[in-house]
């Protein structure tokens, strides 16, 4: 039996169906943990949500931003973006029954030692923080209120505090949750900038690499970032590596960080 971690798949199907090939996914002993964004970009999102709800009892997902996108899409929220590859979700016949299930997932998740969240974690929040922030979070995106947040998500990102309340807590949440790579010197999370670490604004920085990190109990497995592209450091693990760009989509053998890819075709 082990527990895998698999960066971004973005509906590259043909990709993780190789790569659980190669590293022989069980579903009846084997687990998957997917970092968020199963779907877009790539040309087979219905192909990979099928698989991931059929496979229910041993994946387990947070959501991405793609993933929320999609859902707005599905609730009216937004219209087509460029590079959209989405309408064969919402044209299926179990439309349905696939973002009723998107929408039921965690944007954090808790396993052995390690915290999966899409893009990552203030510096400030510590692993039981974020995990409880999350929990306010889903339980607005899985009710009557999810399309006022949803179509909040566009707004500036607000400075982190215990005191934020109502949409504006909620939207900070998700934001750093979903679409945060680096930060600012005092925490300030960074929406904008998505190029390479090196190449970030000065004063600015990767978000695991900020001083005064409180959460060190666990390691955070992240996608998100594939300017990034691997990443291995003590409390911190980055697996986005660009499969939908030509590049090649990363497992992680958690128990012991061997590290599986596949190529693109």
């Amino acid at each position: 039996m082990a527990t895998y971690a698999i960066g971004d798949v973005q509906g590259c199907f043909g990709m993780l169906k190789r790569l659980l090939d190669r590293i022989g996914f069980d579903p009846a002993t084997d687990r998957v943990l997917l970092v968020g964004d199963l779907v877009n970009r790539g040309p087979q999102s219905v192909e990979v949500l099928r698989w991931a709800m059929r496979n229910e009892k041993a994946v387990r997902v947070v959501l991405g931003n793609h993933d929320l996108y999609l859902i707005s899409r599905a609730l009216g929220v937004t219209g087509r973006k460029k590079r959209d590859t989405l309408d064969g979700v919402l044209d299926a016949r179990d439309r349905g029954d696939m973002i009723d299930w998107l929408r039921t997932r965690p944007l954090a998740y808790r396993e052995n030692g390690h915290l999966i969240v899409h893009a990552g974690i203030l510096p400030a929040w510590t692993a039981d923080e974020a995990e409880q922030l999350a929990g306010e979070a889903e339980a607005v995106l899985q009710s009557k209120d999810a399309p006022k947040l949803l179509q909040a998500l566009g707004e500036p990102v607000q400075r982190w505090s215990d005191k934020l309340s109502g949409m504006e807590r909620l939207v900070t949440i998700v934001q750093v949750l979903t679409r945060m790579r680096t930060c600012w010197k005092d925490g300030m999370p960074n929406l904008e900038f998505s190029g390479p670490p090196e190449e970030a604004p000065a004063g600015c920085r990767a978000w695991f690499d900020v001083p005064g990190r409180k959460e060190k109990d666990v390691t955070v497995v992240f996608g998100h970032w594939a300017a990034l592209g691997l990443h291995v450091g003590d409390h911190a693990i980055g697996l986005d590596t660009g499969a939908v760009w030509g590049n090649k989509l990363t497992a992680m053998r958690l128990k012991d960080r061997a590290v599986y890819q596949e190529a693109a075709k």
